[in-house]
């Protein structure tokens, strides 16, 4: 008999202060970004785009979270292996859901158990990946 312990799901709360501290932290270093938040199963909890992030920040913030959630990985350590000499350059265009292999998605984890994904769009790659680690060190 085995026994498994229940994992608590992210939270509609714990959503919404991801994103307030990620949009802390981009305005801290003056940009303006849009923030996705993604649960365990690839739904929407929680979205925020500043008022004067480019418009496609909303879209590349999803893309990002949901790219992280399905490979739990942190978008940034994809990049290379979806280069045309990586061994999976195919992978962006094999699936219907477009994924983005641009850093500034990571997965969320609870006792080891994946339960959600970040996506933050609108800085440089290496900005949004630091956005999003900020925002995930709020949830201790």
């Amino acid at each position: 008999m085995s026994t498994t312990t229940a994992i608590a799901p992210l939270t509609t709360r714990e959503a919404e202060t991801l994103v307030t501290a990620a949009r802390t932290a981009a305005e801290a270093a003056g940009v303006t970004v849009s923030v996705t938040v993604l649960d365990a199963g690839g739904h929407l909890l929680a979205f925020r785009r500043d008022d004067r992030a480019v418009l496609i920040s909303g879209e590349t913030s999803t893309r990002k979270a949901y790219t992280a959630l399905q490979l739990n990985a942190a978008t940034a350590d994809l990049v290379d292996l979806v280069k045309p000499d990586g061994p999976f350059h195919s992978l962006p265009t094999a699936l219907d859901r477009p994924l983005l292999f641009i850093a500034g998605g990571l997965p969320l984890h609870r006792d080891g158990r994946l339960i959600g994904a970040i996506g933050v769009g609108g800085g440089t790659p290496g900005q949004d990946h630091g956005f999003a680690t900020t925002a995930i060190e709020t949830l201790g």
